[in-house]
């Protein structure tokens, strides 16, 4: 009888692995290719004409010979395809303009911004991990007891509680009534903690329940009781042969909603007031500042599609009859 997960795996030749990521890594072309055409026509399918905004911003009449003239400056009146190819080539230099309402490059606008959200986000994910999977393979080993009924009950109220709500509630208790926290200073890896909870806390409710069904599934399946029946010890039999397959689905998920995770911390930025990414976008937005939306969209879109891909990567090593379509290991 085999097992699911074969140790002959690990002994796959190098170079069908190397493919694999190659033809993974060339599927991202088009995709990339159709970000910046979408990132490009965000401008088009403005309310705003970006020459009048510029012109506002620099207090200046907007007078219909203005406005040409800076469409003009700004190689406006151009044709589209030619427009798309020009701001293409520089975004590939990773230029991306000046920001009307600064004149500073954008890309030195944005980068200044992006430590304190890859600091949130980065906290957040680890707090989700270190919650989120032992609580619900925890649930699963002690399926209907109490610490199934406490797993329930935090996923229930994390998928409930909107977060800038638990913010709000979080800064009230632990920074103004008990004082532990500070929600002014960010000096120490503890003024992160209550931004990073409140970001991590829904996540981290869905993938303990969604662990602990899988994980339900896994223990029942064949290849688990052949490997109990062998006489191996419990704790290989949870960790190598069914958590394993129980990962695949929240490795999957985990893909698919980072980009909530980067949605959220424009949120949670703007309850605790941090200097990040997401608050500076929406400023951005509010001030019609377009190079720096266009460049926003463009590098959390190219994150995404990155983070997709090394989640697509990991599958594959969970999984390894991925890394060859439908014939099997």
């Amino acid at each position: 009888m085999r097992t699911y997960f074969q140790p002959t795996a690990n002994l796959l030749p190098v170079k069908l692995t190397d493919h694999y990521i190659f033809r993974r890594i060339l599927q991202l072309i088009p995709v990339l290719l159709g970000i910046s055409i979408v990132t490009f026509l965000l401008i088009q399918l403005m309310p705003s004409d970006p020459a009048a905004v510029v012109l506002r911003v620099a207090n200046t009449p907007a007078t219909p010979e203005a406005i040409a003239a800076m469409r003009e400056k700004l190689g406006l009146d151009r044709p589209l395809p030619i427009q798309y190819l020009d701001w293409l080539w520089h975004v590939l230099r990773l230029d991306f303009g000046q920001s009307f309402v600064t004149g500073k490059p954008v890309l030195q606008e944005v980068m200044h911004y992006v430590p304190t959200t890859l600091i949130l986000t980065a906290c957040a994910t680890l707090l989700i991990f270190a919650l989120g999977l032992p609580m619900g393979i925890v649930a699963a080993l002690y399926r209907d007891t109490v610490f199934d009924q406490v797993s329930r009950l935090f996923a229930y109220i994390g998928v409930a509680m909107p977060s800038f709500w638990l913010g709000f509630v979080l800064m009230y208790i632990f920074s103004f009534k008990l004082g532990w926290f500070s929600v002014t200073s960010r000096g120490s890896i503890a003024d992160w903690i209550l931004p990073s909870i409140t970001l991590a806390w829904a996540p981290a409710a869905v993938y303990a329940r969604l662990l602990r069904g899988s994980m339900l599934e896994s223990l029942g399946q064949n290849y688990v009781l052949y490997a109990r029946a062998r006489g191996l010890l419990e704790r290989l039999v949870i960790l190598q042969y069914a958590l394993k397959n129980a990962l695949l689905p929240v490795v999957t998920v985990f893909g698919l909603s980072f980009a909530n995770l980067l949605s959220g911390a424009v949120i949670v930025e703007s309850v605790f007031s941090l200097p990040g990414l997401g608050r500076f976008a929406v400023q951005s937005i509010l001030n019609r500042d377009y190079p720096v939306v266009q460049c926003y969209v463009c590098l959390t879109a190219v994150l995404f599609v990155v983070v997709n891909l090394f989640v697509d990567l990991t599958y594959s090593y969970f999984d390894p009859r991925i890394r060859f379509g439908k014939q099997e290991v």
